[in-house]
C-alpha cells in the first residue's frame, strides 16, 4: 500500500510526517537535518514507506505574500520534483509551527525543535488529506 510523505522545510531541519493512503491518518515520522546527507536519507524514507506523493509545506507571509522562505521552499520543491519520479505537491502551511508548539506545550513534557518540525509536517499532511491546497 502506498503512502504520502509531508515535509516542513526549514533551512536547518526538515520535519517529516507520513500517512498511508488506506488509513489516511497523518503522524510524525522524523526530523532530518537539511544538509548534504538529506537527499540520501529522503530516498531511504521514500523507498521504505512506498511513498507515491510528497507534500511540501509552503510558507507565506501573514498577508499571503511570498517571503524569502517561500522562494526557498519553491526552489526546494522544484529540485525535489526534478530529482524524483514521485509526485510533489505544495500545501499551505499557515501557522502549523505555532499550532505544533502550542500542542507540545499543552502536553506538559519537554520537547525539542525537531519535535515541533515533525508535528508541523503532520499538520501540513492533515490539511492536504482534508483537501486543502497551497
Amino acid at each position: 500500500m502506498s503512502s504520502i510523505l509531508a515535509l516542513d522545510v526549514g533551512q536547518a531541519r526538515i520535519g517529516v510526517a507520513l500517512a498511508s493512503r488506506s488509513a489516511g491518518i497523518a503522524s510524525p515520522l522524523t526530523t532530518l537535518a537539511n544538509d548534504d546527507n538529506f537527499a540520501g536519507k529522503l530516498q531511504e524514507l521514500l523507498g521504505s514507506h512506498t511513498v507515491d506523493t510528497v507534500v511540501v509545506g509552503l510558507p507565506r507571509g501573514l498577508d499571503g505574500q511570498n517571503t524569502p522562505q517561500t522562494d526557498y521552499v519553491l526552489t526546494f520543491a522544484k529540485n525535489l520534483q526534478n530529482t524524483t519520479s514521485i509526485s510533489v505537491v505544495l500545501q499551505d502551511e499557515a501557522l502549523t509551527s505555532v499550532k505544533a508548539e502550542e500542542e507540545l506545550e499543552a502536553r506538559g513534557k519537554a520537547y525539542t525543535k525537531e519535535d515541533v518540525d515533525a508535528l508541523s509536517a503532520t499538520y501540513i499532511l492533515e490539511d492536504y488529506l482534508q483537501g486543502g491546497s497551497a
